[in-house]
Parts: C-alpha cells; structure tokens; sequence
C-alpha cells in the first residue's frame, strides 16, 4: 500500500521471523552455488532427428521416418554445380570435371549431368550422415574437396537438401552466446536509463542473468526428461523471454519498494511490503505466461512443443527468481544503491505525485474518455488494415537473411536446368513401382520422373518438378501429384515442397486449436485475479486488437523495409502467444494497482493513481522488452528477424497506446460497471 504509512510492526511481522540480512547473505550463496553447479552439469543435448521440425501425423512426415529406415536411401543429398566462368564448359573440362566428381568417394561415379547451354553440369552426391552436426561436417569437408578439384576457369558450388541444412545449422554456430550478450548489453542500457543510477542496474542484471542460465539448463533436461524434441533457436528464444520477463519482474518489484523506500526508514520492511504487494501481481502474470506457453504442447510439430515447455520453465524460473532470490539480494544493500536519486523518507511517493507525465496524461485522458477510446481503436484498426496484404509461406532460399552459399547454387541452377532438379519431391510406394513413375510423369507441372532405390518392398520414385520449390506453381504441382496418386493405397508423396505445404496445413490446424484455448485461459485467470466479468472480456479484447495491429504493420515493415516476399506460417501463432501473455501482463500491472488504490480513493481517482503509479516502470518494461524480442535480429534468421519485429511493434502499442489510453479510458467510460458484478468500495466514500 502507498497510502498512509503502515506500522512497522503490522506490515512485516512475518518477515521478520528470519534475520533479513541473513536470509539474504544465504541467497547470494545459493545463487553462487547454484550457478556452479548448473556450470559443472550443463545444458542437456537432444539427437536431432528429421522430423523434429515437421507435423506428426502427414504424408511427408512418413516419407521422411520411412527414408530414415530403409537401407541405402539416403534422406538428404548434396548436389554439386559446375560453372564456366565464361561461355560453356569445353571438353577438357568437362573430363577433369568428371574426374573430380569420381573423386568424391564410393557410390559418387554417376555421370555429371550437363545443362543444354553448355554453361553448368551438376552431380548427385549421397550424404551418409544422419545428424545435423554430422551433415554440416561433412558438406563443409565436400565443399572444400570439391573447389580443390574444380579446373580452372570454372566455379564449384555445393546445394542441395543436406546443403541447405548444412547452412541452416551453420546461422547458429556462437548464435547463443551472442544473442545472450546483446540481450543483456540491451538490458544494461535500458535499466541505466531507467534507474538513472550507475549502481542499482548492476543487480537485477545480475540476478536475472543468473535465472537465465538456470532457465537454459533446467529447461533442457525437462526436455529430456519428458523426450520433447528441440532445435537451435528453442534456448535463444528461451533466453530472450526469461531477460524480458525477469526484468519487467523486477521493475515492478523495485519501483515499489523504492516508494515504501519514502514511507519507511527500515529497508526490510519496505522491501517486505513491496514484496507483498507486488506477488499476487507477479503471480497473477506468471501464470498466464506458463500455461498460455503450455498450450504449445497441444502443436503437432515436437519443436514446438519443446519451445513451449522450455520457455514455461523458464517463466517460472524467473518469476520465483523475482520474487525469491531478487529482494533477499537487493535488501543486502543500503539506499545508497539508488544513488544519485536515493529515495528518502518524507519524500513524495511517486503515486502521490501530482506533476508525473502519467499523472497529466490521465487527467486529460479522464475528462475526455470516450474521445481517446475511439481514437486508440481508430488507430489500432487503421494498423491492422495491412493483414489484407499479409502472403504466409516462406520458401527454403527466403529462410536466410544472408544468402547462403545452398542458395546462391540453387539460384544457378534454374537458370540451366529444371527448377526441381536438385531436390525433387520423393514418391514412397509398396505399389507397383514403375505404374506410379507413369502416373507421377503424367501430371502437370512434372518434368520427369524417375525410379530410384529399392528395399524392403519399399520403391522410391524421384519427381523433378518444373517449377522452383517455394512457388504457386510447385504447390499446385505436388497437390495434383497427391490426387494422382490416391489411386495407390500404399503410396505417398513426401520431398522438400510437400514438407512445406503440410507444415503450412499443421501451422492452421495449430491455430485453429490453440489460439481460442490462450483466449480461454486469459480469460479465466483475468476473471479469478479480478473477480470480474466485464473487465476481463475489455482486457483480452485490447489485446486482441493489438495483435492484430502489429501483424499489420509489422507486414508493411516486412515488405517495405527489409523486402521479406511472405511471413512465416510460425509467426501468426508465436505472436499470439507472446502479445497476448505479455501484453495481459502489463494490464494486471495496471488493473491490480487502480482495484488496490481504490479502495482507499475511489474509482476514478484509483484508477488515476493506478496509471501515475505505474506508468513509468510499465513504459520502462515494455521498452525494454520490445528491445530485447528485436534482439532476435541479431541471428541471420528470417522466422526469428520477423517474430522479433511482430512482438517489438505490438509490446510498443500495448505498452503506449491501450496500457496508457485505452483501458484507463474504457474503466472511467463505464465506471462501475467496469468491474461488475465486482463492488470495490472505497474508504473514501464510506467518509
């Protein structure tokens, strides 16, 4: 409470009952102890398998397990390109270059295929590596043997499915390492600027650094334990919500003991009360976060699923760690860890205050509230305009914001030869073999179709498509491919480009199911945290309203600024999920403050000192984790650099627009019936 100052002896009675000083001296300990032993243990590994990133339960999916079992298929393969570097390739180089593809090693002694014009020739080269460490190996080694063998006059590129991959897992070669440390030089920064102090940053940066790497290795051996699959974005991502989470924790913990600093001479009871009136809050917001996250284990996709009970763990983590570890370690210091603006007591309490920014905003906002309702909607509405324009589906050679060598090769390629050529779609069949080759040539779109290996009763048929994966013209392709082949029952259709359209069909069955079950469970935790009705339906709806504003103009920053052709299929549900948790926290930061308030000033004038008191750690936080999601930027990954730009435009919106006009707006608007059927009666109207 921030109203009259409480007695010591009432406010932290129980507290008490332990030596603060000591309580907190042996949380510095397990902090270090912890932190030790987490470093002896370290994180858990998971054997990355092909399908961790597809959807259980589709044709793809199967073909990509049966490749795995059969003997001598080879589920991914390398493809090596040959181009002259002016005109066609003559005679003699197209000798050595034969000699070099033989060169490659067993089972590489298929010809070289030459292009029509004469400029390229390409070869096959099966890759005998089942883990994604073992295929980066060895197409980094296939690379360097195949520019050494190269003649001259002539370049040597390496593509293919297993190249692709290669550079995939090559974007995170030290991707966590340096997304930590811009994560933490962004918090750095920002808790400086907030705290204006050179001093008290330093610990709950270091505190929250600490749950961090706690979060990183509890959450991966859960992982293991449970047998959830994860990939290489699963801990960086991790990593940037426990520093985001963690930290608007902390701001809210400290703002509040910083005002009971003014109430108080003892810093342990202040700290106390602080503690006590900031838990339910925290508690409150945590929980939404970890089991909104937990709908992720509903997804058909494994790495999903791991992402979404990794990052649980690690919200749990750093809310325990806010709550727990955070005061016991920051009591341990005088006031002087506020310097230069060290708070003392007779000082006016920020929720007191009559000149704050927040205070004069919500006075103007107040005397006009169905005026600034409309114009925050206008406003969101006029943002979300853009979801008409928004194409999802992004192409293999659209993944990388650096084009990587696998791309620039497959680029080469289409101008020479069939667009599918380096990586067709495979056909699995228990039928007879040749009859599907037949049937696959003969639909549209196909270029050729080919038998290929045999075993087990299991017959692989090589379909080179026409047009370039990624594109209409390929999708419709292998729909039509798949509607062929219904007149095999034993027969599927799997390959790169059907991976991709029953990715994009498990991404909206994913959607369809977890998207309304997160509205549920907000809802549900708005309504027990408030004991209202109406109240909960207006904060889910601001939210909504924001989600959908920051997928429009995120879209428009997508293609105007940083030329991206589509959004991920990923990005409309990780958005969802981390606005609506999020953006619903700083809601119950605010709401929870007003229903406190009021009942001490009454219902307009709580809401007032609601927003007064908390605009300014609330503005601080959402800043500072809109700053820490971009940090996403820093790995040369499409699907991060736009979950980054989706979460930083719409925490901005929330944290500016509906946190500081909207809802205030829409609780003086309706008034009492804001928090129907809830009564909140003041003492102040009891007077």
């Amino acid at each position: 409470m921030t109203g009259a100052p409480s007695s010591p002896s009432t406010s932290v009675a129980a507290p008490r009952r332990i030596r603060p000083a000591a309580a907190g001296t042996v949380a510095v300990l397990a902090l270090l102890a912890t932190g030790l032993l987490l470093g002896l243990v370290g994180q858990a590994t998971h054997q990355t398998a092909v399908t961790d990133d597809l959807p259980e339960g589709y044709d793809a999916t199967r073909v990509a397990a049966l490749l795995e079992e059969v003997p001598s298929s080879d589920s991914a393969v390398a493809v090596t390109l040959f181009v002259s570097d002016d005109g066609e390739l003559d005679r003699a180089q197209l000798a050595e270059l034969e000699r070099a593809q033989q060169s490659l090693g067993p089972g590489n002694g298929a010809p070289l295929r030459v292009s029509e014009d004469g400029t390229a020739a390409l070869g096959v080269v099966p890759v005998d590596a089942r883990s994604a460490t073992d295929v980066a190996a060895y197409v980094e080694d296939l690379r360097e043997r195949v520019d050494a063998a190269a003649p001259e006059g002539v370049t040597a590129l390496v593509t293919g499915p297993a190249a692709i991959q290669a550079d995939l897992a090559g974007v995170f070669e030290g991707a966590d390492f340096t997304l930590l440390l811009t994560t933490a030089a962004i918090v750095a920064v920002l808790l400086v600027v907030t705290y204006r102090s050179p001093l008290l940053w330093v610990v709950p940066l270091l505190v929250v650094g600490a749950a961090d790497q706690v979060a990183a290795v509890a959450a991966t051996h859960v992982l293991a334990v449970f047998d959830i699959a994860w990939n290489e974005s699963t801990v960086g991502i991790l990593s940037v919500l426990v520093f985001g989470a963690g930290t608007d924790y902390a701001l809210l913990l400290i703002s509040r003991y910083r005002d009971e600093l003014r109430l108080r001479e003892d810093r342990f009871a202040a700290m106390a009360v602080a503690v006590r009136s900031t838990t339910e809050a925290v508690l409150a917001s945590s929980t939404t976060v970890v089991l909104g996250l937990l709908t992720l284990l509903l997804s058909v996709v494994p790495t999903t699923r791991g992402l979404g009970l990794a990052c649980a763990v690690g919200v749990a983590i750093a809310a325990f760690t806010a709550l727990v570890v955070l005061p016991r370690v920051l009591v341990l210091f005088g006031r002087w860890v506020f310097w230069p603006i060290v708070p003392r007591v007779g000082q006016t309490a920020l929720v007191d205050s009559r000149t704050s920014l927040w205070r004069r905003l919500g006075t103007a906002v107040s005397a006009r509230p169905g005026r600034f309702a409309v114009t925050a909607v206008l406003l969101l509405g006029t943002l979300a305009a853009g979801l008409t324009q928004v194409r999802v589906g992004l192409s293999e050679s659209e993944q990388f914001l650096d084009t990587p060598e696998s791309i620039v090769a497959a680029d080469r390629i289409v101008e020479s030869f069939p667009a599918g050529t380096t990586d067709p779609t495979v056909v699995l069949t228990r039928d007879d073999a040749e009859e599907v080759r037949r049937d696959a040539a003969a639909v549209d779109g196909v270029a050729s179709a080919q038998v290929g290996t045999q075993a087990d009763g299991l017959a692989r048929v090589d379909v080179v498509l026409a047009d370039r994966s990624g594109s209409d013209g390929a999708e419709r392709t292998v729909r039509d491919l798949r509607e062929a082949m219904t007149a095999h029952d034993r027969t599927l259709v799997g390959g790169t480009e059907a991976q991709a359209i029953d990715s994009d069909d498990g991404a909206a069955r994913d959607q369809r199911l977890i998207i309304p079950l997160i509205l549920v469970l907000v809802l549900v935790g708005l309504a027990v945290l408030l004991r209202s009705a109406v109240a909960p339906l207006l904060l889910v709806a601001t939210v909504v309203g924001t989600y959908f504003a920051a997928l429009g103009a995120s879209w428009w920053i997508y293609t105007q600024v940083f030329g991206f052709a589509a959004m991920d299929v990923t990005v409309p549900l990780f958005a969802f999920l981390f606005l609506v948790a999020l953006g619903v926290d700083y809601n119950i930061f605010l709401v929870s403050r007003a229903a406190e308030e009021a009942r001490r000033h009454g219902l307009r004038e709580g809401m007032l000192r609601g927003l007064t008191a908390t605009g300014g750690v609330i503005t601080s936080a959402g800043i500072l984790l809109a700053a820490v999601f971009a940090a996403l930027g820093v790995l040369p990954l499409v699907v991060l650099a736009q979950l980054g730009i989706v979460i930083f435009v719409g925490v901005l919106l929330d944290t500016l627009v509906v946190r500081t006009v909207l809802v205030p707006a829409l609780a003086w608007r309706l008034g009492d019936r804001f928090w129907w059927p809830r009564r909140i009666t003041s003492t102040a109207d009891a007077d």
